[in-house]
């Protein structure tokens, strides 16, 4: 039986652990929310604070910290120039996550995967 094994392992090898997670956080910084089976979102959840926390700090070590998860140059960017400054006043839980339902397909529980105050943008009117 093993014991203290930390992490979730999501049915994936180390390298394609990592990679997904590093895409999952790329993306949630990205668009600030996304939609994802619920054991994804609370593997990449710390993950994604700890980025926020980073971007808060703000000096060139945080950035490069940053950069060895997020390689997207645009995304480390706006989380350096716009999120962090955001959570400047809050001490932690910058994510929440929202329950959808059932996949249809494999029936896995769905979620959407957030950032707490995220700026919704304004809808696009129509020309008369």
């Amino acid at each position: 039986m093993p014991h203290q094994i930390s992490g979730r392992h999501l049915g994936r090898n180390s390298s394609q652990r990592k990679a997904l997670f590093r895409g999952l956080v790329t993306q949630v910084l990205q668009h600030e929310r996304i939609e994802t089976t619920e054991a994804k979102a609370k593997a990449v959840r710390g993950d994604v604070e700890k980025m926020i926390t980073l971007a808060k700090r703000g000096d060139v070590h945080s950035r490069r910290l940053v950069l060895k998860t997020v390689s997207d140059k645009k995304v480390v960017e706006k989380l350096f120039d716009k999120i962090g400054p955001r959570y400047q006043d809050r001490n932690g839980g910058y994510t929440r996550i929202i329950k959808l339902g059932q996949r249809q397909g494999d029936a896995a529980e769905m979620v959407l995967l957030e950032l707490v105050d995220r700026e919704i943008p304004e809808p696009k009117k129509a020309k008369s």
